[in-house]
């Protein structure tokens, strides 16, 4: 076997590629090992790498082109020592001649046969004759190996092009500011390139994900890869699909997965991407993922991460979180996810997953960068630049843009930039040194204009929005310039800051987008904010305006019906909160047209909890409890109301309390006892899922308490029946029917012709009948309260409650009597629907529960077991100490049924102490059964 080692400038790096699978070919055989320069380790010292491979080489192939020649370190390093191997050992040498130059003035080229043999051909044809070529570099290779005959076909790997492909998200035409990054994967990646190949080709890893602060280059080292993998046609892929989340900002604001999931579940051929609770969202768009070897890319993921201390880098969006969990565990394929926290939510799944804390690049792939950009200076002076701005891979790249426009390519230059001591390293500090100093080059010009007008966002702009901001009107100091400029002046502009690498190059697949780094963007955004708040603040006014428009510009509806057609007004009310324009924003946007007042349609008919959420936020001054001052005292009550249900909902319980319990507060202040008795009464509900049953009892008493200090009838009812709820669960099931029947006597008088309880009030009623045996009367009166819901278009959890009462008295009846099994299954999977459609976490567990025990009756242990997964699933990652009660309850009668005696014990003692440690004593009997 023998060595190839392959000599080639970097610049001529796709024919260095298009002759590796020929190469490779021989490799598979048997008959060569070819050194790969990808294979230096990320932190190595490259050159003794290279000097070693060198040394164990039979062959050496030069790609000869004016970049070659024009190599320092291939002419005076390489060739010679290739010169001496030949005469010594009898290396052999193949240059082949990849573009015309004046190759004749090396004598060595001239005294060994080049390929190809006609020279002439090498302008013309050589893009159309390479296949050859290299064919018979090959066969040449193989004959001084193995001395066999010449190979007759091409020795490539042919691997099909995948059936589709999105991944215009990632990937740019050009090398724009990530891509230029490239240098640092060739020379700082290789090991994380590897560790991709081997995740990709080998199949025991089912997730990995690399992990760093912004700038190091993890967007990069990503789209490299993929660039590599292009060139083999992917490499068996069916599938590849992209998505960035840098585009929903990079702030510690609350962003969601909603447009990712509905995007992905549309591509990915769902039949209905809007059907279900988020959890069922995420379940199935990971089945779809898994059905074909898949590469799915999530690149940025950090903005759906937390950042709280003790569950940091958990995923905040429920479809998301479910996605991820179900391909850790069966992913013929491969995700790959890039962001700046290690994910939580993957730590339990260690065996098919890795997380990759990617640590700065070296001073060696720094030395190299900036010498790859034909920055002068000594190599130590090199590595000690490097070094100088905290070996930070953005940070170098934009030194060498720096100094070759304004340092005369001289490295001594790099000293002249000042430190920035205010601006912490972890939140960018070198990279903005450098940017800060570009800025200060520039001067008051458009580009600097340009720069401050990309600080108003926080994702990527299309151009059109930019040209809002630049109206004929000028803002001082923001478009004191742009403003009078025509298109392509305006282009030119754009060119120069992609020069500067401060401004990506043009998306390929939307060429009317600007985007750039989000460090880029950070930076000009505080520079903005704190230096030039008028300015700010008008910017933000002009595109309030554009975006809140849109809807009606592009779909011809005030009113959107779709989250993509909503998508304008969220950025209207990010872009009006900044503005100062807070009430105007709630009134006219958020309550008019996203909610639509009380139809809360968001919520209600979307089913887009994360979505409202990040809306919701911009009426926070601090998340989740100081509402924005610019507020009425009635709508800082109903943001933290809204705040509070939306972070239930999406299963964020703990999270919830803040929010609710100043919402009460802030009801006690305003004198409202209505308002008091609705939060009290949320935040027992809440308290009683959390397991905090003591409390929860407490709360609802409060909340009866002010209900009827309000004289609100509704309230006076519904809150009697939250105080019933939870005395039930604490096992005063006496006291709690007494409230339930007063209740309804109440609802009689209120609403004669509705005396029934309905909808959640209802459905608490009928779970203590069913646990009192109440089949009979469960059955009939819910219904009749389901006709009068269907009557009066109720919300979607109203009906779901009202089909899983039906069903679960059904399946009494079925136990107990021997009734109608089919019929007691058909309502309770429409619960279950329901209760999906509504995407409400708390309430499907209700319903998975109740399936679980029909199921089991049923002998139907496997589905048993699937929907018990997803209970625990949901209440582990909520921290519902009620439902994982129920579910060890559960499970143990599952082990039971199936003979698991050990599995069953194992359950009900941990439902047992759960019971103690939350008072959820209506549990006893049953806890005790066992």
């Amino acid at each position: 076997m023998g060595t190839v080692f392959v000599s080639y400038s970097h610049k001529d790096e796709k024919w260095k590629d298009r002759l590796m699978p020929h190469l490779e070919g021989l490799e598979l055989l048997g008959h060569i090992d070819v050194w790969d320069d990808r294979d230096i380790d990320a932190g190595a010292e490259w050159y003794p790498e290279i000097r070693a491979a060198m040394e164990k080489a039979d062959i050496a192939v030069c790609l000869i082109s004016p970049n070659f020649l024009a190599s320092v370190f291939c002419i005076k390093e390489e060739v010679p020592y290739f010169l001496e191997q030949r005469e010594q050992k009898g290396m052999l040498i193949i240059p082949i001649l990849i573009h015309p130059c004046i190759w004749k003035e090396h004598k060595w080229v001239s005294d060994t046969q080049m390929l190809p043999r006609d020279e002439g051909c090498v302008a013309v044809e050589f893009e159309k004759n390479y296949h050859s070529v290299f064919l018979e570099v090959a066969n040449r290779i193989k004959d001084f190996v193995v001395d066999q005959t010449v190979v007759e076909e091409p020795l490539e790997i042919e691997w099909e092009l995948p059936e589709k492909i999105d991944i215009g998200r990632i990937l740019q035409e050009k090398s724009g500011l990530l891509d230029r990054g490239e240098e640092v994967v060739l020379f700082g990646r290789q090991k994380e390139i590897k560790q991709l190949d081997e995740a990709w080709d080998g199949g025991e890893k089912n997730i990995l994900s690399f992990v760093a602060w912004g700038g190091v280059g993890k967007s990069t080292l990503i789209k490299k890869w993929l660039q590599y993998l292009g060139r083999d046609n992917y490499r068996g892929a069916k599938r590849i699909y992209g998505w960035s989340f840098y585009s929903q900002g990079t702030r510690k604001r609350v962003t969601s997965a909603d447009q990712f999931i509905a995007h992905a579940l549309k591509w990915f051929g769902d039949k209905d991407p809007k059907v279900g609770s988020p959890f069922d969202k995420g379940q199935r768009l990971a089945e779809l993922i898994a059905k074909e070897k898949t590469l799915l890319i999530l690149d940025g993921m950090e903005p759906l991460q937390s950042d709280s201390k003790v569950e940091r880098g958990k995923i905040k969006d429920a479809a998301l979180a479910r996605m991820l969990i179900t391909l850790a565990k069966n992913n013929p394929g491969l995700c790959v996810i890039s962001t700046r926290e290690n994910v939580y939510d993957l730590k339990e799944y260690k065996g098919v997953t890795q997380q990759e804390n990617l640590n700065q690049i070296s001073e060696e792939a720094g030395r190299a960068i900036l010498n790859y950009n034909d920055i002068r200076g000594t190599d130590d002076e090199l590595k000690e630049a490097t070094k100088a701005f905290g070996c930070h891979a953005l940070a170098v790249n934009l030194l060498t843009a720096y100094l070759k426009n304004f340092g005369d390519s001289d490295i001594k230059h790099a000293a002249d930039i000042p430190d920035l001591p205010e601006v912490k390293v972890k939140d960018g500090k070198h990279p903005r040194r450098v940017i800060e100093a570009i800025a200060g080059q520039l001067g008051d010009g458009a580009e600097l204009e340009v720069l401050k007008i990309l600080g108003l966002f926080d994702r990527p702009v299309d151009i059109q929005a930019i040209n809002a901001v630049n109206r004929n009107i000028n803002i001082d100091g923001l478009t004191d310039v742009l403003h009078v400029y025509a298109t392509f002046e305006r282009q030119v502009v754009y060119d120069r800051l992609r020069e500067l690498k401060l401004l990506a190059e043009e998306h390929r697949h939307n060429r009317g987008v600007l985007d750039c780094h989000p460090l880029v963007r950070e930076h000009f955004e505080e520079k903005l904010k704190k230096g030039m708040p008028e300015a700010w603040r008008a910017g933000h006014e002009r595109l309030y305006e554009y975006y809140k428009g849109l809807p009606e510009k592009l779909y011809g509806k005030e009113l959107p019906d779709t989250l993509e057609e909503m998508e304008p007004l969220f950025r209207a009310v990010y872009h009006g909160c900044q503005s100062q324009k807070v009430q105007e924003v709630y009134d006219d946007i958020y309550s008019k047209r996203i909610q639509r007042g009380s139809e809360y349609y968001i919520m209600k008919k979307l089913g887009a909890f994360g979505s409202d959420l990040g809306a919701v936020a911009c009426f926070f001054d601090k998340l989740w409890s100081e509402p924005a001052e610019g507020l009425s005292e009635r709508d800082k009550a109903l943001v933290l109301s809204i705040a509070g249900f939306d972070l239930r909902a999406v299963g964020r319980l703990n999270k919830a309390v803040g929010p609710m319990l100043a919402d009460v507060k802030m009801a006690i202040e305003q004198g409202d006892w209505e308002g008091v008795a609705t939060a009290a009464g949320n935040v027992s509900e809440l308290h009683l899922t959390l397991g905090q049953v003591g409390k929860a009892i407490k709360l609802a008493e409060k909340g009866l308490k002010y209900a009827d200090k309000s004289g609100d009838e509704f309230q006076k009812m519904s809150k009697r029946t939250t105080y019933g709820d939870a005395l039930h669960q604490a096992g005063d099931i006496e006291r709690a029917k007494e409230l339930f029947e007063e209740a309804e006597r109440m609802q009689a008088e209120r609403q004669p012709d509705y005396p029934l309880l309905y909808s959640l009030a209802g459905y608490r009623y009928c779970d203590l009948l069913l646990g009192e045996g109440e089949y009979e009367k469960v059955l009939e009166s819910t219904r009749q309260t389901l006709e009068w819901s269907k009557q009066a278009g109720a919300s979607l959890i109203s009906h779901a409650l009202e089909m899983l009462s039906i069903g679960k008295a059904l399946m009494g009846l079925a136990i107990r009597d021997g009734g109608d099994w089919d019929e007691a299954i058909e309502w309770l999977d429409k619960a279950v629907d329901g209760l999906r459609a509504s995407g409400e976490q708390v309430w499907i567990s209700r319903g998975l529960l109740c399936r679980v025990a029909m199921y089991r009756e049923r002998g139907m242990y496997p589905e048993a077991q699937c929907d018990l997964d997803e209970v625990y699933e949901i209440a582990e990652r909520g921290g519902m100490k009620l439902f994982m009660v129920d579910y060890n309850l559960e499970a143990g009668r599952v082990c039971r049924a199936m003979g698991d005696g050990e599995g069953a014990r194992r359950h009900y003692d941990a439902a047992r102490l759960g019971i103690e440690e939350t008072g959820y004593h209506r549990r006893d009997g049953e806890a005790n059964s066992f």
